[in-house]
């Protein structure tokens, strides 16, 4: 057993081990509807659906894809933003014991097709707003039916009459052709029972999900996670947000739940604890700064884009956020004057965690009521194990020295679909190889240097990005920095970044270089700076560097032939 000093970080109330339930995923729901049947599960744009109503359409949606052939094992693919529809296909397909394919409903045709494709999805469940391109997409593969919905489904009297009419006005009506291969998803609920559907299921071998990665380093994979794998991963989300009660939580839901940390820390830890899910479709600032304020959430799990997105509101002031007691922020660094400030203004707690789709998705967060260390991800979760190892010998390494993060636990995936050769790489004896570069302290909290496949190699010096941004992040005109290597014909690779400033506010290359080499050692600052308006990102606000760097790839050299200077 490797050493653990993190266990005695934990608040008292945080347990080192779990007994997880011996259970489907789907009896989450079932549960809570059995313990809080009137409790609203879910509130979308002025309509409330109570667990008992939400179970009895996912019943009836697990009784329609029988009806349709769906067995144990199929894969049934969602593409839907945060809607009711969303978590009732969502269980309904497992009450089957299909496997659920989560879709970004912002794919092209050429992502939906290599999806579909991959997973072998035989049903796909759709807005009626991006129907065309699932049929283009979907053509001579091994798609037999599209289930399509609209946003209106769901919405309450008036809006429901109203949306189709603002759908016309902005050019995006969409007449769908309905037939035996195109379903309306509420005709096929109301011609469908709500007798329960019973299959047997082995938590800990059958699949529930096939979760494919968001792409940032290459082609998108199918991850294999299990009925286990994501009930464990809930479980260990709940004890470390001991203070949430079961039945009295609102969780604001604008995380999608096509993302994997939106799904676990979102839907399932609130289908979980019986919470009320307060779903919006997209993220934006001031919508959500009014839904906080209305809704009132005491849960709000995001992603820093988000949290410096509201803090950056011209209205921030007018409205209440006090309701907020706990934040876990995923997918990037959290900066220090976010998570203060952000605590400033509501009182409650935010915290940096770490996670990976490979594990369900989260192994590492700060903990929220206890001991945190600002630019640490903090302690490893009950049950997780985790370590800092030498890439090359794989030996585990002294505290404080930067090697690759490996972790283990019953989150972890089961490997990767059709992919048994990067299975092996990924996978080792239980080992999950996270590919990050990471370093470990005394007292057991881990710390993310960066991405092994994002190091900068120049002049033999090796240069984590996330070093360079965390310095840019300090610059008060800072907004966004993004930092990768390119081309340098002298140095191998060379630093460049890119830059969003605050609004209002300027600075030149000259000052930002100036700033940095008082910070930094001279081989790290950025020969190169990029100013923009925006930076590429994922859904969840992670930022895509690989498209930053295809951008460089296909651009003429801009880099100095000549050496630059040391100092």
């Amino acid at each position: 057993m490797p050493d653990t000093p993190w266990v005695t970080m934990y608040p008292q109330e945080v347990p080192q081990t779990i007994n997880y339930p011996k259970q489907p995923l789907s009896g989450l729901l079932e549960q809570s509807a059995r313990e809080y049947p009137n409790h609203t599960a879910v509130s979308f744009m002025g309509k409330t659906l109570s667990y008992k109503k939400v179970l009895e359409e996912a019943y009836r949606f697990a009784n329609g894809l029988q009806a349709l052939g769906i067995k144990k094992g199929d894969r049934v693919g969602i593409m839907l933003p945060n809607c009711p529809q969303n978590i009732i296909a969502y269980y309904g397909a497992l009450f089957t014991g299909a496997v659920v394919v989560q879709f970004n409903p912002l794919y092209m045709e050429r992502e939906i097709h290599h999806q579909v494709t991959d997973s072998g999805i035989r049903i796909l469940v759709c807005l009626d707003l991006v129907y065309p391109k699932v049929a283009n997409a979907s053509e001579g593969t091994s798609l037999e039916t599209i289930i399509v919905t609209s946003i209106k489904d769901y919405l309450p009297f008036p809006k429901n009459l109203l949306y189709p009419i603002k759908v016309k006005k902005e050019g995006l009506f969409v007449a769908v052709p309905y037939s035996d291969k195109v379903l309306s998803f509420k005709r096929l609920l109301s011609s469908s029972p709500t007798t329960p559907v019973s299959t047997e299921i082995n938590p800990q071998e059958d699949l529930a999900l096939l979760q494919y990665t968001g792409g940032t380093t290459g082609l998108s994979k199918g991850v294999m996670l299990t009925h286990e794998n994501l009930i464990a991963n809930t479980c260990q989300a709940k004890h470390w947000m001991y203070k949430c009660k079961p039945g009295e939580e609102s969780v604001l839901c604008v995380l999608p739940f096509f993302h994997v940390y939106g799904m676990t820390v979102g839907m399932n830890l609130a289908v979980m604890t019986a919470s009320k899910m307060i779903l919006l479709p997209r993220f934006q600032p001031g919508d959500v700064l009014a839904t906080i304020q209305k809704e009132k959430p005491t849960l709000f799990p995001g992603a820093p884009t988000m949290y410096i997105a509201l803090l950056n509101h011209p209205d921030l002031e007018k409205y209440d956020l006090s309701s907020i007691k706990a934040c876990i922020s995923g997918s990037a660094p959290l900066p220090l004057e976010v998570q203060e400030r952000f605590e400033a203004i509501t009182g409650g707690k935010l915290v940096e965690g770490y996670g990976l789709t490979e594990a369900s998705p989260v192994t590492h967060a700060n903990p929220i009521w206890g001991h945190r260390i600002n630019g640490s991800i903090g302690l490893p979760w009950p049950d997780t194990i985790a370590k800092v190892v030498d890439p090359a010998t794989l030996e585990e390494v002294e505290p404080g020295k930067a090697g690759e993060l490996i972790v283990k636990g019953p989150q972890i995936m089961k490997g990767y679909w059709n992919r048994p050769e990067e299975t092996a790489e990924t996978l080792k004896d239980g080992w999950l190889f996270t590919g990050d570069i990471a370093t470990m302290d005394e007292k057991g909290y881990f710390y993310i240097v960066d991405r092994k496949k994002h190091m900068i190699i120049a002049g033999g010096f090796n240069i984590y990005p996330r070093e360079v941004e965390e310095v840019l992040f300090e610059h008060p005109a800072m907004l966004e920095a993004a930092v990768i290597g390119v081309p340098d014909p002298y140095r191998g690779e060379t630093v460049k970044a890119f830059i969003v400033l605050k609004e209002g506010q300027t600075v030149t290359e000259a000052e930002l270089d100036k700033f940095c080499r008082e910070r930094l050692a001279a081989y790290k600052v950025p020969r190169l700076y990029e100013f923009r308006k925006e930076l590429p990102k994922t859904m969840v606000g992670k930022v895509l560097k690989r498209a930053l760097q295809e951008e460089e790839a296909n651009r003429m050299p801009t880099v100095p032939d000549s050496p630059p200077t040391a100092s």
